[in-house]
């Protein structure tokens, strides 16, 4: 069931109706059996991925809570009996139980994403070596990707880390553990949340808040007007172009950087502005994604602003663990003698970082475009940070910091750094975007970018006149959004303001949205992780 379609809000109506009409305490019941139905809809067979991932995440973490109990319970009762070293001991022993129930409930629902996910990805690599020995190639497996899969799992796997660096106890009732791992706004193309930040808001019953509501459905709203209005209007003229690259090199690769990174934030956030205002008005606040990652003047920047639940669960789960595990702490001892102090100090951060964006990489999808594009940002991020003191020298020496002009080509430099990495999204295989990128400079065709041959993309006038529109919204709104949210803004507004301005949006969806004989909405491209 798609976001952008008559069934999900048909769906998403009925639900309502009913999660006001039940008692509070059976409000979180509605949700969870509304967020298992919604993904029925995605194949009932799929339905065993996201139990399976539920259950065993839910039973490791409540045997580890149990164990804690029993520790706490065993050195209570012989406080006087035990000694600092027997205590010390037991402990350890609690421990080492502790890491293998976390270990074990880790590492198989890690494995049910690898096979499902990356199974054929390692067979075409493995094809390509027996190729070179002349063998016979090994058959692909048939497997569909369960929706959301890389969502849940990642959002259940956060749950079991948690519990078992005792930052959260363990949920008792399996289903209300189900509702946190399944709830059908976030299933898609997340949040990646945390337990913390849902628990208060998915089990708490709630009374109908007219204002709450209203703010949720005009979050959906504007969701649809960047998806509908922008990403899959622009995606039209971004498929004709990728699909023949032998027609559209050199000057189109730059169309093609611009308008992928316009679709893909129009996208990705309009699906997110849906989910979050979905979740809203059941009275349940989903984290922010992104805060305004196209103002952002450094990549760094830029990634502490986008996909934002992402970046802090790869920082958490993967950055951290590496960089002060027993063989990281040992070699930064050694470096740091046989190195010196500075490599030394440096080198646990190159390789923790490099671990997370080669997570970051795969993670996105199972080809080497994903991982060239992760090792891309890595590369990219580590010889930034080596270059900050000679960046100082130059902002001093040049009086350039806080000056308009200066931020200006900032961002228009990480936006335009960004959108060649993201290249790697657009076409088959790292060696075809090479030499797109590279036709840059050997295409010399840089007229069509006034001759009128981008009208023959797919796109009219009319399409890149409601585009332009649409780009200067979204500026503007998040222009505003830097002094506060837009719509507490238009909310203190006269009624009759607040009228207008929502019924403009509505009809300005319903009138320039990509609609068309047989129209089926675009997925969104995160459904694929």
């Amino acid at each position: 069931m798609q976001f952008v379609s008559y069934s999900f809000l048909l769906f998403l109506a009925v639900v309502f109706i009913i999660y006001y009409l039940v008692p509070g305490r059976f409000q979180w019941m509605v949700l969870l059996v509304a967020s298992y139905v919604f993904y029925l809809f995605s194949g009932p067979k799929y339905l065993i991925y996201i139990m399976v991932t539920t259950f065993t995440t839910w039973l490791a973490a409540r045997q580890i809570d149990k164990l804690k109990k029993q520790q706490a319970d065993y050195l209570e009762e012989n406080k006087k009996t035990l000694s600092r070293e027997d205590k010390k001991s037991y402990k350890s022993a609690i421990k080492k139980k502790q890491r293998f129930m976390m270990l074990a409930a880790l590492l198989f629902n890690l494995g049910i994403l690898a096979v499902v996910k990356y199974t054929n990805f390692a067979i075409s690599n493995i094809n390509a070596v027996i190729n070179l020995a002349g063998g016979q190639p090994i058959e692909f497996v048939s497997l569909i990707l369960p929706l959301g899969i890389s969502f849940y799992t990642f959002r259940a796997l956060s749950y079991l880390i948690d519990v078992y660096r005792n930052t959260i106890s363990a949920e008792k009732n399996v289903f209300k553990f189900a509702l946190f791992v399944s709830f059908f706004p976030q299933l898609i193309q997340g949040p990646i949340s945390r337990y913390s930040q849902l628990e208060s808001g998915l089990f708490t019953s709630h009374h109908l808040n007219l204002k709450r509501v209203s703010f949720g459905l005009q979050r959906i709203l504007w969701g649809y007007m960047k998806k509908m209005v922008i990403a899959d209007r622009i995606v039209v003229g971004l498929t004709t172009m990728t699909a023949d690259t032998a027609a559209y090199r050199g000057a189109y690769v730059l169309v093609e950087v611009f308008f992928y990174a316009i679709q893909l934030y129009a996208d990705f956030s309009g699906g997110l502005d849906m989910a979050i205002g979905a979740g809203q008005i059941f009275g349940v606040t989903l984290p922010e994604n992104f805060e305004r990652p196209f103002f952002s003047k450094s990549i760094k920047e830029y990634w502490n602003r986008w996909h934002m639940t992402m970046g802090s669960w790869f920082t958490d789960y993967i950055f951290y663990p590496i960089s002060v595990c027993k063989p990281m702490l040992n070699l930064s001892k050694w470096s740091r003698t046989h190195l010196g102090p500075v490599l030394g100090r440096r080198l646990t951060v190159y390789l923790s970082s490099f671990a997370v964006w080669l997570a970051t990489g795969i993670w996105h999808g199972a080809s080497w475009n994903f991982v060239f594009w992760g090792l891309s940002n890595y590369v990219v991020i580590m010889i930034s940070q080596e270059l900050e003191p000679l960046y100082r020298r130059f902002h001093q020496k040049f009086n350039v910091d806080g000056s308009l002009l200066y931020k200006v080509f900032q961002i228009v430099r990480t936006f335009l750094l960004m959108g060649f990495l993201r290249i790697y999204d657009c076409f088959d295989g790292v060696i075809t975007t090479w030499r797109m990128v590279g036709s840059l400079l050997t295409t010399g065709n840089w007229n069509i970018l006034w001759d009128g041959s981008l009208m023959q993309i797919g796109l009219s006038m009319t399409d890149y006149i409601i585009l332009a529109a649409g780009i200067l919204l979204m500026f503007i709104v998040s222009m505003s959004q830097r002094s506060g949210s837009v719509r507490e803004k238009i909310h203190a507004k006269p009624y009759t303001v607040r009228f207008v301005i929502w019924t403009a949006l509505f009809l300005a969806v319903l009138l320039t949205g990509a609609y068309g004989i047989g129209y089926d909405a675009s997925n969104f491209i995160y459904n694929q992780f």
